[in-house]
């Protein structure tokens, strides 16, 4: 041991003599026991960890903090072993430039360290989160964005990091900011049309006007599901499968018709128009009593029928019911409509078509012109 601890001295400084010797073997014996004391003491943290976490987390109703736990106790317990060898190495007298590296590397380390610690919980709180919380529609944070919301933390995390870093190696950190602030402006200033798209998507994520899958029906007519939520734009599959592309810009500021919310279900309406002079009432009920048979129509609410207008050739009645899912609602007019047809048809009931009555009639003959 003794030949050890020479050798170290002969590698960090000149020695000049005994007393130098022994000078050095008492720093470097208290540095031993103090990395020693602190290793100890992580082992010790690690141990009351997994003896005592599990019991101190079981008083809460949910079980992130057992996660987090869990996660962190590597980290908890490589830090205390670098903090003591850091400040082990603080201690020794070495030469300015040595101590210097030496230090630094070790601060950064114990930086690093708590980056990992913090980045751990940012990480698990999120996947807890996404696995309890994404079922409830009233919820905060949407799927598609937990990975961003996880990049933009670490970003900052590493951002708040290297500014601890540089100020403990004293660099101007104001200088540092100032020039980052200038670049964000002017890419700002270049890029404009891009951040007005990607601001938009923030807030349709946030605000969640609709959701991935939801069936929405825009201002010009189209109508598709909702099959992506970016940060530049919107993937929308239309009806005809086909995918159409809007810009979130353009679709945070206009009217849309989301369909699946609050349910998927959907009201359908038929128009028809019985022929003049016949049974109202009986046209009614045979409408209820044949839209009931189709098994997709709700029984609640109940399918009702409304004499709606007096139309040029037809009474005109219309027909309401409701389905449990959008996706239902072309099928069960197709059947509703041929069942009508084919009790009216049983009934004697007349669906006529557009008439117009032509009445031709001859012009009169001009009267005589008398001679004179």
């Amino acid at each position: 041991m003794a030949s050890l601890y020479a050798l170290i001295i002969a590698l960090l400084v000149p020695s000049d003599g005994d007393g130098a010797a022994i000078f050095w073997a008492k720093h470097l014996l208290s540095a031993t026991i103090t990395i020693a004391a602190f290793w100890f003491l992580s082992q010790g943290v690690a141990a009351l960890i997994r003896r005592w976490g599990g019991r101190l987390t079981s008083f809460t109703t949910t079980d992130l903090d057992d996660r987090i736990l869990k996660r962190i106790a590597p980290s908890i317990s490589l830090l205390i072993t670098f903090t003591g060898i850091y400040l082990a190495f603080r201690a020794l007298p070495l030469q300015k430039s040595l101590f210097t590296a030496m230090a630094g590397g070790l601060f950064v380390a114990n930086v690093a360290i708590v980056c990992i610690l913090l980045y751990r919980i940012l990480n698990e709180a999120l996947l807890w989160y996404v696995e309890h919380r994404q079922e409830q529609q009233e919820s905060l944070l949407p799927r598609q964005m937990t990975p961003l919301a996880e990049k933009v933390a670490m970003i900052f995390i590493l951002g708040g990091a290297l500014m601890v870093v540089l100020k403990h190696f004293h660099y101007d950190i104001l200088s540092l900011v100032t020039a980052l602030g200038i670049g964000s402006l002017a890419i700002g200033m270049a890029a404009k049309e891009t951040l007005a798209h990607v601001i938009s998507g923030f807030t349709l994520m946030l605000d969640r006007p609709f959701r991935l899958g939801d069936r929405i029906q825009l201002v010009g007519g189209q109508v598709g599901d909702v099959q992506d939520i970016g940060l530049r734009s919107t993937k929308i599959k239309t009806l005809d499968n086909q995918l159409l592309v809007i810009p979130n810009s353009d679709l945070c500021n206009t009217m849309v018709l989301n369909q699946a919310f609050p349910d998927r279900r959907v009201k359908g309406r038929i128009n028809l128009g019985v022929a003049y002079g016949s049974d109202l009432e009986q046209a009614k009920r045979l409408l209820v009593t044949t839209t009931r048979e189709v098994a997709d129509v709700l029984a609640d609410p109940p399918p009702e029928a409304f004499f709606t207008a007096f139309g040029d050739s037809a009474l005109s009645l219309a027909l309401f019911f409701w389905v449990d899912d959008y996706d239902k609602l072309f099928a069960a007019t197709d059947q509703i409509n041929s069942l009508i047809l084919q009790r009216f048809r049983e009934q004697g009931i007349e669906i006529p078509f557009p008439t117009r009555a032509v009445i031709m009639q001859s012009p009169e003959a001009p009267p005589p012109v008398r001679q004179s």
